[in-house]
This record gives structure tokens, C-alpha cells and sequence, in this order.
């Protein structure tokens, strides 16, 4: 079975193009033109063992905020794409992730109802080079809108806004691949419901 997510997303504002393997190696191939945020994207794949291909052009001469959320946007869509009617799926997953002084704890259940919840601490540094930190929520905000999850993700505590943005996506990539793994167990949709 193939669990493979492809999309494309044309705006006057960006032009991306996503694409996903769950069940890979953790290969990734990432260009938004936003440094940072590239870097985050790649603990996403590497840490998630996803296979993950991104290309965006956006219209950075504004400034970084299109860029950013039309590619979280796409990134959603082609996960729950990917994932398909979720048969056989664990379907929740959590992940605590450190990095030196901070701590990131991540749940999801891929549920088909979007809903986040999300605490960082406050007094971050606004910027971490050309990346906005206030964007970290909204990422989360617009993959989830697309991926329809809920995903609570809670840093308690930590000082340097790289790492409390860091660690946030690397425990976000664990726990999408604990969630999305398949569970030999499973035969079916796992819900009362029959439908996720």
C-alpha cells in the first residue's frame, strides 16, 4: 500500500508544490527561501522518517508570512492525503523531544476534526533570522486546518527560541509517525465511528 501525498497550490502570493511518503527513509528535499523555517521542515522529515519534497516561491519581497503559510498549508493537505481512509492506522501518538534547556511535548490523534492547542513560553525572541517566531503557531494552526488532526503541543519551559521552536518540530515529527504507523493489530478504521 502506498501512502504517498502530492500536492500543488497556486496563489497570487506562492506557487508550492508537496510531496510525502509516509512510510520512508527520512530523505527530504526542502526550498522555501525562508532559512529557518527550511531547517524545521527537515527535522519534520528526518525525525518523522518521512520522505518529504518542498518547493515554494513566494513573494518573500513582502515578507516571509505567505511563504510560510501556504506551504504549512499544502504540507497538511498532502499528510492527510497520504494517509488515505487511515485503515490499520495507531491513529494517536505522543512525543516528549528536549533540546539542551527546552522541552517540546507533543499528542495528536488523527482524528479528521482540526483542532490545536499550543503553549510556548512567553518573551520569545521575535525573530530567529528571517523567521518571524509568532509563525510557529501559525504553521501549526494552518496544518492542522488541512491535515484535520488535533494536536496539543506544549513547551513548559525553555530560553533560546531556536531551540523552543526546534524541539516543537521535532516531537510534532515523532509523533506523526508513531500516529500514522501502521499497527498490525489494527484491521480496520480505529474508531467507534467506522470513519476517521
Amino acid at each position: 500500500m502506498s501512502r504517498v501525498g502530492r500536492v500543488e497550490r497556486t496563489t497570487k502570493e506562492t506557487s508550492v508544490t508537496v510531496e510525502i511518503d509516509l512510510d520512508g527513509t527520512g530523505r527530504v528535499d526542502v526550498s522555501t527561501g525562508v532559512g529557518f523555517f527550511d531547517h524545521m521542515l527537515d527535522q519534520l522529515g528526518r525525525h518523522g522518517l518521512f520522505d518529504l519534497a518542498v518547493k515554494t516561491e513566494g513573494d518573500l519581497h513582502i515578507d516571509s508570512h505567505h511563504t510560510i503559510e501556504d506551504t504549512a498549508l499544502a504540507i497538511g493537505a498532502a499528510f492527510r492525503q497520504a494517509l488515505g481512509d487511515k485503515s490499520g492506522i495507531v491513529r494517536f501518538a505522543n512525543a516528549s523531544v528536549p533540546l539542551d534547556e527546552s522541552l517540546a511535548r507533543v499528542t495528536v490523534d488523527l482524528s479528521g476534526r482540526p483542532y490545536l492547542v499550543h503553549q510556548e513560553p512567553a518573551g520569545m525572541a521575535p525573530m530567529i533570522g528571517s523567521y518571524d517566531t509568532t509563525m510557529t503557531r501559525h504553521i501549526l494552526e494552518s496544518f492542522v486546518a488541512q491535515a484535520q488532526v488535533a494536536l496539543h503541543v506544549e513547551v513548559p519551559y525553555g530560553r533560546n527560541a531556536h531551540h523552543i521552536v526546534e524541539c516543537q518540530f521535532k516531537a510534532l515529527a515523532r509523533a506523526l509517525r508513531y500516529a500514522s504507523e501502521i499497527d498490525p493489530r489494527q484491521t480496520g478504521i480505529p474508531s467507534t465511528k467506522g470513519a476517521l
